[in-house]
């Protein structure tokens, strides 16, 4: 079976796009359009800001987002997705690939989740870090025992799970998962605690904008972060998207459901490969690909 995967925040480059908008009439238009929507050129920023502008928050989702979203729908009747899935703010690109939100509503859904988290960020100050080479119980456990606020926050693949907390939290962390033989626990350049309690407000004001907006079913199941199995229930897919925020995102478990569905063949749609790379070490016997601009 045919999955769709989509990246998150960490796959953005400066010139992401580029080809794309040049070579496709219908890129353009939807480029322009998020443009318009977004009221600043984000094309501008795509094709020839820096590093340092392509990193705030506020540029970063929306620029994933518009590079995962379109080549999917320049791919026109080729795409026929029979599962698909997202990695934290892939998922919201995941859902306008299968027709549950438009493209409109999912990059202003986008802009909101991005404002709010850049905010939250500013407000409760926090990190996160890599753990390797740790098993997922061990990592729960020494999170559970710590005072400070950290959380297991990306479930990434056997031997890597990301924490996210407070700064103290995670520098406790990081400290007692290497005496507890964790080979690495190296913190991450992000703005704040993504998927952690520290999101709480973030949480709060998109869930106002997502019940604000209509979903569709989609044309096939969702696999989500949060419930790690395929869902084509709006009401469903609403309530597991505004969790998602201050839950983790569970990528090894979905990856292994969809697998155990059915999939055979997994695309990464957008910016980058590292879920390529990822799913690959949660199981090497499937197909795995990107797509190319050319």
């Amino acid at each position: 079976m045919k999955v769709y995967v989509f990246p998150g925040q960490g796959a953005q480059f400066v010139g992401m796009g580029q080809d794309l908008y040049e070579k496709s009439a219908l890129a353009r238009e939807l480029f322009e359009k998020a443009n318009e929507i977004l009221g600043f050129s984000i094309t501008d920023l795509m094709f020839n800001g820096t590093d340092e502008n392509l990193r705030q928050t506020k540029v970063t989702q929306p620029a994933i987002f518009l590079h995962s979203v379109i080549p999917a729908k320049t791919l026109g009747d080729d795409f026929k997705p029979q599962m698909v899935a997202g990695h934290s703010l892939g998922e919201f690109s995941a859902l306008v690939a299968a027709g549950a939100l438009s493209f409109e509503d999912g990059l202003i859904l986008v802009y909101k989740r991005a404002l709010a988290m850049q905010k939250a960020c500013e407000t409760n100050p926090g990190t996160m870090a890599a753990v390797l080479n740790l098993s997922d119980e061990k990592v729960e456990a020494i999170c559970e025992h710590i005072e400070d606020i950290v959380v297991p926050a990306n479930y990434n693949c056997p031997g890597q799970i990301v924490i996210s907390g407070t700064l103290t939290g995670v520098d406790t962390a990081c400290k007692k998962l290497l005496e507890a033989g964790a080979k690495r626990a190296l913190k991450l350049k992000v703005g704040g605690a993504f998927h952690s309690p520290l999101m709480e407000q973030a949480k709060a004001e998109l869930e106002h904008a997502i019940n604000e907006t209509v979903f569709n079913k989609p044309v096939c199941p969702v696999y989500q972060n949060v419930s790690t199995t395929g869902e084509t229930d709006p009401i469903l897919i609403k309530a597991n998207l505004i969790a998602q925020l201050t839950a983790p995102v569970k990528w090894t478990q979905s990856v292994r459901n969809m697998i155990a569905d059915g999939a055979t063949d997994f695309t990464e749609l957008g910016p980058g490969n590292v879920l390529q790379g990822l799913i690959k070490k949660i199981d090497g016997t499937v197909l795995t690909q990107g797509f190319s601009e050319e």
